[in-house]
């Protein structure tokens, strides 16, 4: 009988858990699971997308192309700076220098040995003698002094900067462009000018042999004229009379002329002297009696770009000569 209570306790505790005892007013919940019934079988519109989801995606392509720019800069900007860091690389490889040690220095005594890479630089600090022959197949360049005590034999040399020569021989010297010398030139053989000389102070020349002289001024000359060349040829003439003799010495431009007359000499001309180069035009022809024989002997000249005669109005006898000077 005491457990009852116990029973009604139980029965408590159920509804105190949220126990629902259906009953009650029944029509209205089948009202209600009807109304449930119809809405579930209307047919359900479609929702339109709202307009943040279309900015958003648009957004995303804007973002997208702007991170694939950047990623494109990028990989170039990397390549430049690879390549710029390569160059660099490139060439510390090129002047990578190499220390020679004394391994190496021992081995250089040993015949056909190579030492270092054409990319390496051979650095020698200390002075070096080489007994031998020394072969270089590129290009020697010399950042300080050159100092050669013996002879330098170069099959061509070319100076791009100022040189200081104490003394030089060359066999073979072509200058293209200017040339200043300073001091005393001495030419021991011949020199040949194709060209004009200017020369601005006093010429000494033992012997100067020129084609053509062209003065535009006064010449004044301490010493004699000598006249070189051949001496001329000489025809005698008809006036020169039975058994008479004539002869020349000289050059084309002076001489004299002997003449010994024979029997009924005069009247005409006693000689032709033929020059040895021919005058472009007719030279001037200046001839002068030697002595008083000569003196007395009534003469005149026929003359032409070949030869000049002389010639005399009258009779004449005896030996007499004629000095000429010819210029042209």
């Amino acid at each position: 009988m005491n457990e009852k209570p116990e029973d009604s306790d139980d029965l408590s505790t159920l509804e105190d858990k949220g126990t629902t005892v259906e009953g009650g007013d029944s029509a209205g919940d089948a009202s209600t699971l009807e109304e449930g019934a119809a809405d579930t079988d209307k047919p359900t519109k479609p929702q339109k997308p709202k307009r943040s989801i279309k900015n958003f995606a648009a957004r995303i392509n804007i973002y997208l192309l702007f991170f694939i720019l950047l990623i494109i800069i990028a990989a170039i900007v990397t390549f430049v700076s690879y390549q710029k860091n390569r160059e660099e690389i490139d060439k510390k490889e090129a002047l990578n220098t190499a220390v020679l040690s004394q391994e190496t220095l021992d081995q250089l005594k040993q015949s056909d040995v190579k030492v270092g890479d054409p990319k390496q630089i051979l650095n020698v600090e200390s002075n070096a003698i080489f007994s031998g022959k020394v072969l270089i197949r590129d290009g020697l360049e010399v950042a300080g002094q050159l100092k050669i005590g013996g002879p330098l034999n170069l099959p061509g040399i070319t100076v791009s900067g100022s040189s200081s020569f104490d003394q030089v021989a060359i066999n073979n010297l072509q200058i293209s462009g200017n040339a200043t010398v300073q001091g005393q030139l001495a030419i021991e053989q011949g020199l040949t000018v194709r060209g004009s000389v200017s020369i601005g102070g006093a010429l000494s020349a033992a012997q100067l042999t020129i084609d053509t002289l062209q003065v535009n001024r006064d010449l004044q000359l301490n010493r004699h004229i000598d006249a070189g060349g051949g001496t001329p040829g000489i025809s005698p003439g008809g006036a020169l009379g039975g058994g008479g003799t004539t002869s020349v010495s000289g050059t084309d431009t002076a001489g004299t002329v002997n003449i010994n007359a024979g029997g009924g000499a005069g009247n005409g001309c006693f000689a032709t002297i033929n020059f040895t180069q021919k005058f472009n035009t007719t030279p001037h022809v200046v001839i002068t009696p030697v002595g008083a024989s000569g003196g007395n002997v009534n003469y005149y000249i026929n003359r032409s770009a070949t030869n000049f005669s002389i010639c005399a109005n009258g009779a004449v006898s005896g030996s007499f000569a004629f000095d000429y000077i010819v210029i042209d």
